[in-house]
């Protein structure tokens, strides 16, 4: 992955450099310590979580996860009956990791001279390796000792603390150990070993005898099984890292995606961060595994969602188009078709979440969970969006009609009482209380800390609707050439913003009310939640000027990024999920938001001192975004404080570094019509930020900004580009339609 320079006297290579090979072990930054805590590698529907030194302990969420459940949970290195001594660990890649100790000092000594490493690498299963090796000048002899056992527990019982032990039927074999489970014979692993290592159904072990000097390697590979089946390991026996198929495959959509670029090394290392995490998190649909989709986040959520996969393909739009019309295609094919109310389905609704541990069945409502108000309007959002940055035109028609199920869900489900607005209330105890990004129990609550009583209406999730309309509103115009049904999707998109603002709009606060509960009663919260309504045009110019005062405040922006809540607010907690906590994407999302109305006083210092409050926390993260973090002020703690359970990488954490960089960048391209738009408002300390390769169709352009100022090359003479030009604003938008309504021009 690129890094960038801090400046050309610095020596280091240009902002623009080509990137190295790739390294299994050097493209991900520095090494992480044990005290780093616990090491986390994702690869496809695989991720292992483990300690620092390797070790999968039992009685912990270490453990080996396949397709949503945990198949080792004990996975423990011993020397002579001793644990190592970890010195590092080197996770570059997502999918592999070198960790590295040494035997345990002799008594009176403060030295050993025997080192260990153990490389580890998943997908589909698990291959460790392991090398002793002998730096004295004396013969030594070592026993090597890989304690195993599994447990086949759902992932969320396993992140719940309800895992329990004794469910697995142990054998050993001539070939290696079998692990089965017990309450499904038909789920299980087989470990097999080089090294003519001593098998029991608990342990592999090996006496190793080393010359002076010497090397012993022993490699460990296991298989799942499922069904009765074996699921083939995405790697070869003695197969290098960088030559597996997670790697390769690495190599090739790194090869085909645009390449961020900052001037700035802190911003570099993020943005190429992202760009690796981004890869690692990709998955291809069970059913067709020509899709790609986004996979929500590890550890927990390596799975398909609805908002959260939609809201990062948006995201990485500059990076790979593919990515964004795969999760589509997707979510497309799992669409809901009935009503079904143990799994919250509808016609025309987008999936939840998709789960296929041993437990799905029963928890939410079941492996197809339907119980989200916002995946449908995204859906079309993302539609739309993908078209204009380029996707194949015909697999975007082929969608228009899932896109026309999921308005008519926003209209004959979404809307519950017929008042314009989008409402949820969970069908069954199972399912989720909140059914928008705040998701938690008590994540939306009225100014004086009470929860909010359903069926509830999100300010966002109106903005995403208002969003959708539009969206299907051009498709129709452009595509299919329908300007009648164009104007009629635009006026329904004017009266939703129309009502809006009536609604929702607290002029004796200056903001917009988090929601409207069962009774219509406004949630009066100031919440992250309606910079939303600026990233969507929602929000009126006159209202959004005194929005952006109140997000400006200390109250609101931790000086690490914004708050989920004000701290004005009776349920703020700084350390709750989503009621005082920063989450970067929704941060990003303000960002981008600001930046569409930076005509409006304040908006773009907002926007920029939001940026860096993110670029400051991912320097304390490593140079990765995590999902959250705690909301207390920079100047009370600083690095941030880390939330407890969050999940890196994440989906659309890591999405978020490029959302800030579209947005300071200001491109809007339009590959049908053969146009891009750029604006850039690049904050002054970032220096040059830019994006190499970036695709536009059949064309790869580069682009670079510094302030104001942006230079491209490689764009096609018959494209028009249109430098500072500001995108109309959605007041402007709105007195357009009102003109064609009144000549009825459907353009």
């Amino acid at each position: 992955m690129a890094t960038g320079a801090a400046s050309e006297e610095s020596g280091a290579a240009p902002p623009f450099s080509t990137p190295p090979p790739l390294d299994p072990f050097g493209g991900g930054g520095p090494p992480i310590s044990e005290a780093a805590g616990e090491v986390t590698l994702v690869e496809g529907a695989t991720f292992c979580l483990s300690g620092g030194d390797g070790d999968l302990s039992p009685g912990t969420t270490h453990g080996l996860f396949v397709r949503d459940a945990r198949l080792l949970s004990r996975w423990q290195l011993r020397l002579d009956g001793q644990r190592p001594q970890s010195l590092s660990v080197h996770a570059g890649e997502a999918y592999t990791a070198r960790f590295v100790a040494r035997r345990p000092p002799a008594p009176g000594l403060a030295d050993s001279t025997l080192l260990v490493q153990r490389e580890r690498l998943i997908g589909d299963g698990l291959r460790e390796t392991i090398t002793l090796e002998n730096l004295d000048r004396e013969p030594t002899t070592a026993t090597v000792t890989l304690h195993v056992d599994g447990d086949f527990a759902d992932l969320f019982a396993v992140k719940e603390g309800r895992a329990a032990g004794g469910g697995v039927a142990p054998t050993a074999t001539p070939d290696g150990l079998v692990l089965t489970s017990r309450a499904d014979p038909g789920r299980g692993l087989r470990i097999s070993a080089s090294g003519q290592a001593a098998i029991t159904t608990g342990s592999l072990s090996w006496r190793v005898a080393l010359p002076a000097r010497g090397t012993w390697t022993a490699e460990v590979v296991v298989t799942p099984v499922l069904d009765g089946r074996p699921i083939n390991p995405r790697f070869q026996p003695g197969e290098r890292a960088e030559d597996s198929a997670a790697a390769r495959e690495r190599r090739a959509w790194r090869a085909t995606t645009a390449r961020p670029t900052a001037q700035d090394p802190a911003l570099a290392q993020l943005l190429a961060r992202a760009r690796q995490d981004l890869g690692a998190l990709r998955i291809a649909d069970p059913d067709n595994g020509r899709r790609p989709f986004v996979a929500a986040g590890a550890p927990w959520f390596m799975t398909l969602f609805g908002r959260d996969s939609l809201l990062t393909a948006w995201m990485a739009l500059p990076l790979d188009v593919d990515l964004a019309l795969g999760t589509l295609q997707t979510l497309a094919a799992r669409q809901g078709r009935r009503v079904d109310p143990a799994t919250e389905e509808e016609p025309g609704r987008i999936m939840h979440e998709l789960r296929s541990g041993p437990d799905s069945d029963r928890t939410l409502g079941g492996n197809h969970y339907y119980g989200t108000a916002d995946a449908t309007p995204l859906f079309v959002m993302l539609l739309a969006e993908c078209w204009r940055w380029g996707a194949d035109e015909r697999a975007v028609r082929a969608l228009l009609p899932s896109a026309d199920a999921a308005l008519r869900w926003l209209e004959e489900y979404g809307d519950r009482d017929g008042d314009g607005f989008v409402e949820y209330r969970r069908a069954t105890e199972r399912g989720l209380a909140n059914q928008g990004w705040k998701d938690s129990f008590d994540g939306i609550s009225h100014a004086d800390g009470r929860l909010a009583e359903a069926p509830i209406a999100l300010c966002e999730v109106q903005g995403y609707a208002y969003a959708a309309w539009l969206a299907r509103a051009e498709l129709a115009e452009h595509l299919e050439g329908d300007r009648a049904a164009a104007g009629r999707l635009r006026a329904r998109a004017g009266r939703l913003r129309t009502d809006f603002h009536e609604r929702f709009w607290l002029p004796e606060r200056g903001w917009y009310a988090l929601a409207l509960d069962g009774r219509k009663h406004r949630v009066e919260s100031l919440s992250s939640n309606a910079a939303h309504c600026l990233w969507t045009g929602l929000a009126t110019d006159e209202c959004a000027a005194e929005l952006i005062g109140h997000l400006a405040s200390p109250a609101m922006d931790s000086g690490y990024g914004l708050r989920t809540l004000s701290t004005q607010m009776g349920a703020y907690n700084p350390m709750s999920y989503h009621n005082g906590s920063v989450w970067p994407h929704d941060t990003a999302i303000a960002v981008a938001g600001l930046l569409r109305y930076a005509h409006v006083p304040g908006a773009v210092p907002l926007a920029h001192r939001l940026a860096g409050g993110l670029l400051a926390a991912a320097g304390a993260f490593g140079g990765r975004l995590p999902e959250l973090y705690c909301g207390f002020a920079r100047e009370r703690f600083s690095p941030p404080v880390p939330y407890p359970t969050s999940c890196s990488p994440q989906a659309w954490a890591s999405g978020a570094p490029l959302l800030v960089m579209r947005a300071v960048l200001g491109i809007a391209p339009h590959v049908p019509q053969r146009s891009l738009v750029v604006r850039p408002r690049v904050p002054a300390g970032w220096g040059e930020v830019g994006l190499v390769d970036l695709r536009l169709g059949s064309s790869r352009v580069r682009l670079s900004a510094r302030g104001d100022q942006a230079e491209l090359s490689g764009l096609p003479d018959d494209w028009a580009y249109i430098p500072h030009q500001r995108l109309p604003t959605a007041d402007e938008m709105d007195a357009a339609a009102a003109v064609r309504l009144r000549t009825g021009n459907g353009r």
